[in-house]
């Protein structure tokens, strides 16, 4: 993933009251969605209407991130105050403006003057106000309370089972001309969240509470699953806001000419709520638990059903729906015995939308076959949790059968079936040599005696080591244990290539695999069920420092802090490998130290 604002095509939104009284000031607004405006020009405003203040100009901008996710956005408004000087139906032309020296234009908007406005009590003309723009440019000083502009949090479930989806939605509502808005998204501790796609391009609706017409705004939105059970705390932030007052002691038409400002810009601060979301454990897992947690479906196919000894094969599984899909595992396929099996390849087709991941996860498992002969592909059994039914379910692909017709021989064992291998040769007739009883024979000498001796202790010597691993393999934690090291340090190595390569997003994943890989390794814990949490208990329970252990979490956040960081992107891929390559080795020493004692 970039950091930075996601590319969009500009354009140039308008906003003006469709119906105005003569006699009646009223606001006309420009905003582009982008601030790298070279040349904006509004349209000619026609005779009836008179520009009486403006342009003034205000920037919106937003920077979120959380867990790793970062998105931005940006945009400029151009405001003029305009007079209905008399009644009519006018027509204001498109504007205009230069973006990356490209032109782009908006709409043209009419607008019909009828009636005739009430003044105000010193006899000026009086703000138009409607039913669709309840938010008011109120005087310079006015107070904003909380009832003028608040942020409501919600939450689509607020007691759910471990991994199950949770849609947390923060939604502005305001009476007042809000014109930015930046926040940093909480630290939600005990879930792993996404964030939901919003338009970068914020479009306000009009909301009815306890009888106020509110402007709102779905500002932003996370789906989180949840990784631990209990009481999750969703803590409350806060956003730092601008507001438009209007300076009512300048006169309009002095700020217009002579360069000022009717406007004033208020920063406030708005709160918005935390609030707990409660998770219960799962009930008890079968043995066969894939770890899924949602509505899915599962399908395969096979690349061929005749083949020849020694060709691939590969067997698609495809597994599909709603949940936790890239936090799955796929289960053992149980293939004949005589099949060489690889390591699946994983592709993701999954997309995140306020009901979740939805998508595909395809494995593609490839074998090979050794021998001729009629086989059945098993089929696949895969087991979740039910989040409708509140139950685990399983679902089965269908089995295949396979025919294997005799290969080539490469890569098939001999077989010594046929008669001419196994029969009793004839006896050898012609010549033969006589030996007398002094010479020396071959049979009985120190050479024989050697030669028969060194097989026997070679063998022994086999027999240590292949009893030694035997113990080793069948002390499958320590095996585990062995492996992490060097399954994090190739890990490592090929992140330091993407590094010197420049690709940030792949080197960022590749640390990321490594770090937690390690720890599921090292702890023999499927990489599903790690947290930080307890990672930080298990290392604790094999006497590991708490300055080590310190250090492999914060390796784990500087991973997905560093990779949107401002600033050097490849001084950033640099401190985030030496911190993981820090953590890893420290954590081995200690383990090897204590080993050794």
């Amino acid at each position: 993933m970039v950091f930075g604002i996601e590319t969009v095509q500009a354009q140039i939104s308008v906003q003006a009251p469709s119906r105005v009284a003569a006699g009646e000031n009223f606001r006309l607004s420009y905003t582009i969605n982008t601030q790298d405006v070279d040349d904006f020009r509004a349209g000619n405003i026609p005779s009836g209407l008179e520009v009486i203040a403006g342009p003034y100009t205000s920037q919106q901008s937003s920077y979120q991130m959380v867990n790793g996710h970062t998105s931005s956005s940006s945009s400029i408004t151009f405001t003029y105050t305009l007079y209905a000087e008399k009644n009519g139906t006018y027509t204001i032309p498109a504007a205009h403006a230069k973006i990356n020296g490209r032109n782009i234009s908006s709409r043209a908007v009419k607008i019909t003057v009828a009636g005739h406005a009430s003044t105000n009590a010193n006899g000026a003309p009086q703000m138009h106000q409607d039913a669709e723009d309840e938010s008011e440019m109120r005087a310079a000083g006015s107070r904003i309370s909380g009832k003028d502009l608040f942020i409501k949090v919600s939450a689509n479930k607020r007691r759910v089972y471990e991994q199950e989806p949770v849609l947390l939605t923060y939604k502005v509502y305001t009476l007042v001309d809000l014109t930015q808005l930046e926040g940093k998204m909480p630290d939600l501790t005990g879930f792993h969240s996404q964030e939901v796609k919003l338009p970068q391009q914020k479009s306000f609706k009009v909301e009815r509470v306890n009888g106020v017409l509110y402007r709102t705004v779905t500002w932003s939105q996370y789906v989180m699953y949840p990784q631990m059970t209990g009481k999750l705390e969703v803590p409350s932030i806060t956003f730092k806001g601008i507001v438009v007052q209007q300076n009512r002691s300048v006169d309009p038409f002095e700020a217009f000419f002579n360069g000022g400002s009717g406007y004033v810009e208020v920063k406030r601060n708005i709160e918005a709520p935390g609030l707990t979301i409660q998770v219960d454990p799962l009930p008890q897992k079968p043995a066969n638990f894939s770890g899924g947690v949602g509505r899915f479906n599962i399908s395969s196919q096979l690349s061929k059903t005749e083949v020849k000894a020694g060709d691939p094969v590969t067997l698609r599984v495809v597994v599909g729906g709603i949940g936790n899909l890239k936090l799955i595992k796929l289960p053992e396929i149980a293939f004949p015995k005589n099949f060489d099996k690889y390591d699946p390849k994983i592709t993701d087709k999954t997309k995140l939308t306020a009901n979740g991941v939805e998508g595909n996860m395809v494995y593609d498992i490839l074998f090979v076959p050794r021998s001729e002969g009629k086989y059945t592909v098993p089929s696949v059994d895969f087991t979740y949790f039910d989040i409708s039914s509140r139950s685990y379910k399983t679902i089965k692909t269908k089995p295949f059968a396979l025919n294997v017709a005799k290969g080539d021989g490469k890569n098939i064992s001999t077989s010594y079936d046929t008669p001419k291998d196994n029969d009793i040769h004839s006896l050898k007739l012609g010549a033969t040599k006589l030996y007398s009883a002094g010479e020396e024979f071959f049979f009985g000498s120190v050479a024989y005696w050697i030669g028969l001796l060194l097989p026997l202790l070679a063998f022994i010597i086999l027999l240590i080591l292949f009893r030694k691993r035997a113990i080793d393999n069948a002390n499958i934690i320590k095996m585990r244990s062995k492996k992490a090291d060097k399954i994090a340090r190739k890990r490592l190595k090929k992140a330091n290539q993407l590094m010197f390569q420049g690709k940030s997003g792949e080197f960022y994943d590749e640390v990321l695999r490594a770090l937690w890989d390690y720890a599921g390794y090292k702890l023999n814990m499927p990489v599903e069920k790690l947290s930080r949490e307890n990672i930080s208990e298990s290392f604790a329970s094999r006497h590991i420092s708490e300055g080590s252990i310190d250090k492999f979490i914060s390796a784990l956040d500087e991973c997905e802090y560093e990779r949107y960081a401002p600033g050097d992107e490849a001084g950033n891929m640099e401190k985030t490998y030496l911190a993981a390559m820090t953590a890893i080795t420290d954590i081995e020493s200690e383990m090897k130290k204590k080993h050794e004692l």
